[in-house]
C-alpha cells in the first residue's frame, strides 16, 4: 500500500462540534499510526455562507488539541483546476450543460449534469464492508452550478485525487454521497481511496449530534476549563475502543494503538459528564504548579493557592469551576469569615449553649499544641478522641463540636472538613479564629 494521507475538509459556515473534531481525530490518529500524512483542506467553495473567522476557528480548535496538520489546502484555490476538468468531462459527453426550468426565484437556469451511466456499484467500507448502491435511482445528477461554481462531490473528488489522499475517514451520512463520487472518480480516471464512514455521534436523547441542537463549539469546552489532551481522548473513545481495559490514554499511546479495524459500526453517545469525569482525571495527573498555570488560577495569596491545589483537585471537574471554588467556597482560606452566634450555636439547643464555649475552649487548646504543621489526619486523631468523650459525658458528642469548630474556622455550612481546613490554615490562623468565635459569647 502506498504511504497514507488523509484528510480533515471541514466547511467554513459556522462553529464546529465535537462531532466534526473526532472525524478529524480519528484521521490523524490513523495517518500517525501508519506514518503517513494528515491533510487539513478548507472547502470554502461556498462563498455565501463561509467566513474568515470560522476558518480560523477551526486551525484554532485543531492547534490546541494538537492535531497539526502536514499540508493545508483551500478548495477556493483549486477553481481553475475544478473549471478545467468540468470542461473536459463535457467535451467528453461524460457531462453536460442542462437547461434548467427554474422552480424558485433564483434557480439556476443552466447547471452542469453528469450523464448517469446507470447500474450496481459497490466500494468496501473499512468499517461496514461492502456496499452496493443502484445508482440509476440517481438519475443524471449536477456536479456544477457554472463551470465556476463545482458542488461538493464534485469539488472533493478532484480535490481527493490531486491531494495524494489514500484513505477518505467520514461520517456516516456521508455513505450516501459516496456512488456518486465513484462515478465521478471512474469518469476522470482518478484512483479511488478507501472509504470509513464513522458511526453516527448522538447526544443524551439519541438526536444526531448538531449545532442547531445544542452542541457546543470545541473550542466552547477550551473556555469553560477542559484540558483539551482529556477532550482528545474522549473523543478518540467515541466509537472506538483500544481493545483493552485502558481509559485513559495520552495522545502517544492513541497513535500507537489506533485501528481502524476497532471501529464500532453502530452510533455512540456524546455523554458530557462522562468528558467531565475524563477531564477530572488528567487534571489530577497535572503536578501543583501545572495546575494553576495551565488553569490560569488567580487568588490573593499565591502560596495558599499553591496549598489548595488538593482540594480543587478533588472537587473541581474544569479549572472553570476550579476558580469559582477559589472566588466562592473557598474564599474563607484567604481571609477570615464573617461568623454569628446563632449560627455557631445550632447544633444546641439554647439552654446548652455553654457547651459549644466549651468545646471551643478545648479545641482551641488542641489547636495551641500541635505542631506548626500537621497532617489533617494527624489533627484527626487529636480531635475525634475528644468528641467522643463529650458525646460520652451528654455534652453534644461529635456535632456539638465538629460543627463550631467548622463553622469558626470557614463561616459555612459545607466547607472541607474541619481537620483539613485546619492544616491548611495552619495554627496561628485557626487559634485567631476560634479566638474570635469565642468573643461572640461575651
Amino acid at each position: 500500500m502506498s504511504a497514507v494521507v488523509t484528510r480533515f475538509a471541514p466547511s467554513p459556515t459556522g462553529l464546529l462540534h465535537c462531532g466534526n473534531y473526532r472525524t478529524a481525530v480519528f484521521a490523524y490518529l490513523f495517518a500517525k499510526h501508519t506514518g503517513g500524512t494528515f491533510v487539513v483542506r478548507i472547502e470554502d467553495t461556498d462563498l455565501a455562507r463561509s467566513k474568515k473567522e470560522y476558518e480560523e476557528n477551526i486551525f484554532e480548535a485543531l492547534a490546541w488539541l494538537d492535531l497539526p496538520a502536514d499540508a493545508t489546502y483551500r478548495q477556493s484555490d483549486h477553481r481553475a483546476r475544478h473549471r478545467a476538468l468540468l470542461e473536459k468531462l463535457v467535451a467528453d459527453g461524460v457531462a453536460y450543460v442542462s437547461k434548467e426550468i427554474p422552480q424558485a426565484p433564483g434557480d439556476r437556469e443552466e447547471v452542469i449534469r453528469f450523464r448517469n451511466p446507470g447500474g450496481a456499484l459497490t466500494f468496501t467500507d473499512i468499517i461496514r464492508g461492502d456496499i452496493t448502491t443502484d445508482v440509476t435511482d440517481l438519475g443524471d445528477f449536477i456536479i456544477a452550478r457554472s463551470f465556476d461554481e463545482p458542488v461538493f462531490h464534485f469539488a472533493v473528488v478532484v480535490d481527493d485525487a490531486d491531494e495524494g489522499v489514500t484513505h477518505v475517514i467520514r461520517g456516516g451520512d456521508h455513505i450516501s454521497n459516496t456512488a456518486r463520487q465513484l462515478l465521478i472518480q471512474n469518469a476522470l480516471g482518478f484512483p479511488t481511496p478507501m472509504y470509513a464512514h464513522l458511526p453516527l455521534i448522538v447526544d443524551s436523547s439519541h438526536k444526531k449530534l448538531s449545532k442547531r441542537a445544542g452542541a457546543k463549539a470545541v473550542t466552547q469546552y477550551r473556555d469553560l476549563g477542559f484540558l483539551p489532551e482529556a477532550l482528545l481522548n474522549y473523543l478518540a473513545f467515541i466509537g472506538w475502543n483500544p481493545g483493552d481495559e485502558r481509559e485513559f490514554m495520552t495522545k502517544s499511546e492513541l497513535v500507537e494503538a489506533f485501528d481502524l479495524s476497532r471501529v464500532q459500526k453502530g452510533s455512540a453517545v456524546f455523554d458530557e459528564v462522562k468528558l467531565l469525569s475524563i477531564n477530572q482525571h488528567w487534571m489530577r495527573e497535572l503536578p501543583d504548579n501545572d495546575f494553576i498555570e495551565r488553569g490560569k488560577l488567580h487568588a490573593p495569596n499565591a502560596d495558599m493557592l499553591t496549598l489548595l491545589v488538593p482540594q480543587l483537585k478533588e472537587r473541581a471537574q474544569t479549572f472553570i469551576e476550579a476558580q469559582k471554588m477559589l472566588d466562592e467556597d473557598l474564599n474563607f482560606f484567604f481571609a477570615a469569615p464573617a461568623i454569628d452566634l446563632q449560627s455557631l450555636t445550632k447544633k444546641m439547643p439554647p439552654a446548652r449553649e455553654g457547651f459549644t464555649r466549651e468545646a471551643l475552649l478545648a479545641l482551641q487548646k488542641v489547636v495551641i499544641d500541635l505542631p506548626e504543621k500537621s497532617s489533617a489526619e494527624d489533627i484527626k486523631a487529636r480531635i475525634m478522641p475528644l468528641a467522643d468523650a463529650r458525646e460520652a459525658e451528654g455534652k453534644g458528642g461529635r456535632g456539638g463540636m465538629l460543627w463550631p469548630l467548622r463553622y469558626a474556622l470557614s463561616g459555612r455550612e459545607r466547607s472541607p472538613d474541619p481537620f483539613t481546613i485546619i492544616s491548611v490554615l495552619g495554627r496561628e490562623e485557626c487559634v485567631s479564629r476560634i479566638n474570635a468565635a469565642l468573643k461572640l459569647f461575651s
